[in-house]
């Protein structure tokens, strides 16, 4: 991929889009960030933009006034939307919401760390879908964490 990468990050939190634009402009993949801080900014934001579309939307989970598993469904629904590439990036983790939200076509679930290991995180997981040309990967990929063997 020879230009930035498109990276689209919904989170109603001011600090964690800030972090999380500071480390992506660490990482050795080139990228150019949008974001949004709720889940209606984020629909109204694909609906107005849908030939321009990321290349991949980090969605938060706990978001006001609609929540990310909501916009998950919705842009999962809608055939304009459906195939980009989803990865939900939340405080909480829990398996059976890891279950739902994989059932309902999100890529990976990255949880909220620190700096240094979000880093290593999305070095990883965008390479990963550089290389594998954004296919989604089996179940037991699904959660990325860099505490264990990936």
């Amino acid at each position: 991929m020879t230009r930035p990468l498109k990276v689209l990050l919904a989170d109603d939190d001011e600090d964690d889009r800030f972090f999380f634009d500071i480390v992506l402009k660490e990482l050795s993949i080139a990228t150019q960030l949008a974001t949004v801080e709720n889940g209606e900014k984020l629909m109204r934001f694909l609906a107005e933009n849908p030939d321009q579309l990321p290349d991949v939307l980090f969605l938060d989970l706990n978001m006001p006034r609609k929540n990310g598993s909501e916009c998950l469904a919705e842009i999962k629904s809608n055939k304009r939307f459906k195939d980009l590439p989803v990865f939900i990036y939340s405080t909480s983790m829990h398996e059976d919401v890891a279950d739902l939200l994989y059932n309902n076509g999100a890529h990976c679930y990255i949880r909220k760390t620190d700096i240094i290991e979000l880093q290593q995180v999305l070095e990883y997981a965008l390479g990963m879908m550089i290389k594998n040309n954004f296919k989604r990967p089996a179940r037991n990929k699904f959660i990325l964490k860099m505490t264990e063997p990936v």
